[in-house]
């Protein structure tokens, strides 16, 4: 086999489709973000606003995180030195998952090198746990609920996005007595909607099966201590198992389960995909255990308030345009374009001509035709910010309309 042309036949196929995916070389500045520094390809560079980064709430520049990591690393330096079996268990990490199960109202929970990988490890785990277990996972989950889903053996059912009646349907046709699990999102960051975590559990409760909701996209944001949607919505007590993760709205990296004692140490014990990895460094489990104090408090709701306000304003002032965003009252700000070129186009042009920073979403990440850009304000934007990103929107959007050949001239 030619190899070389099998990788120029596949990087083609992505460039013709109009969904090559370009990385643009940011330089954060600490203390004053959104604001970075773009370099350029050809060395050179121009100061420009992030808009569509993951810090929700700007935590990774807060000065209790950064503390946190600075005392940690003087005292342990830089790695943690081996798997959580093998030397790699620290006070750091013990007080991080104290923390987090304490935030969940959980008994137990366990910390992963990312969310992907807890989801993954866990979902690929839990039929090793629970013999003939069927799970059933909502169509629009998360890649790394699927991969784990499809890689553990097991039966499993998709239910059409949100839909209980049919998510009854599929479970009133299996075993009654089979073990099962239902997985959900709280929040579908593409859509920005929300999972029905009530109506969920209340038929999980009905035919005996447990629970595992992914909640990455709103711990930190939602809840009065940042729990999530369903803290928000008085069910996290009914969640058997909560996934979410530390490099959102908690400003760091790595992700978590929350659960039972039992539930955690079983997964704890049996899932490789925990067992043989290198844990978290020190340092990073102490900025995400201060982000998570952190945010329990009076103050990191009013962090949460003044995302959301800004969202709110956002939303109002792109809706206000005429641009076809969707809104299910998230945090989340996506603008369809519906052509993966025109929204790549539309990307650069608003990094080069106004210094907007604003990655195109394209698929697999959503279907086709849905191509998107995806704003996620925070409370470190300003009114002014936004009104240069509602301007320069109008600007493009209403002289280069996206279905004009002007736009891609």
């Amino acid at each position: 086999m030619d190899y070389d042309t099998a990788l120029d036949s596949a990087i083609a196929r992505l460039h013709d489709e109009g969904r090559y995916r370009t990385f643009i070389d940011i330089e954060r500045q600490r203390g004053h973000f959104p604001h970075a520094v773009w370099r350029k390809p050809d060395g050179t560079t121009r100061d420009i606003t992030v808009w569509c980064g993951n810090d929700y709430l700007g935590m990774g520049q807060h000065p209790a995180v950064l503390a946190a990591m600075h005392e940690a690393l003087e005292t342990t330096g830089a790695g943690s030195g081996g798997t959580r079996n093998i030397s790699g268990t620290t006070v750091y990490h013990k007080r991080l998952e104290a923390e987090i199960a304490d935030l969940h109202g959980k008994q137990a929970a366990l910390v992963f090198s990312s969310a992907y990988v807890a989801n993954d490890a866990t979902l690929s785990t839990l039929p090793k746990l629970f013999p003939g277990l069927i799970i059933y996972s909502d169509e629009l989950n998360h890649a790394s609920m699927i991969e784990g889903i499809r890689r553990n053996g097991g039966a499993k059912r998709v239910f059409r996005h949100n839909d209980v009646a049919h998510l009854r349907d599929l479970i009133a046709a299996d075993d009654p007595a089979a073990p099962k699990l239902i997985a959900f999102e709280s929040i579908y960051s593409m859509d920005g909607d929300f999972g029905p975590i009530q109506a969920i559990c209340d038929l999980a409760e009905e035919v005996g099966a447990l629970t595992y909701l992914d909640e990455v996209h709103a711990v930190g944001m939602y809840g009065p201590r940042g729990g999530g949607v369903a803290e928000r919505d008085g069910q996290m007590a009914r969640v058997d198992i909560i996934n979410a993760t530390l490099g959102k709205a908690f400003g760091v990296f790595g992700g978590y389960i929350a659960a039972s004692a039992k539930m955690v140490d079983a997964i704890r014990s049996y899932a490789p995909g925990f067992i043989f990895t290198t844990s978290l460094p020190p340092v990073v489990a102490a900025g995400a255990a201060a982000s998570i104090a952190f945010l329990k408090t009076a103050e990191g709701q009013t962090l949460r308030d003044s995302q959301q306000l800004h969202a709110r304003i956002l939303k109002m002032r792109l809706r206000g345009l005429g641009l076809p965003i969707i809104d299910h009252g998230s945090h989340i700000v996506p603008v369809v374009i519906g052509d993966p070129t025109h929204c790549k186009i539309l990307s650069d042009r608003l990094l080069d001509q106004f210094g907007i920073y604003v990655q195109p979403i394209n698929f697999p990440t959503v279907p086709r035709g849905t191509e998107r850009l995806r704003f996620t304000p925070s409370p470190v934007h300003d009114l002014a910010q936004i009104e240069a990103v509602v301007k320069a929107m109008d600007a493009l959007w209403g002289h280069c309309a996206l279905n004009r050949a002007e736009l891609s001239a």
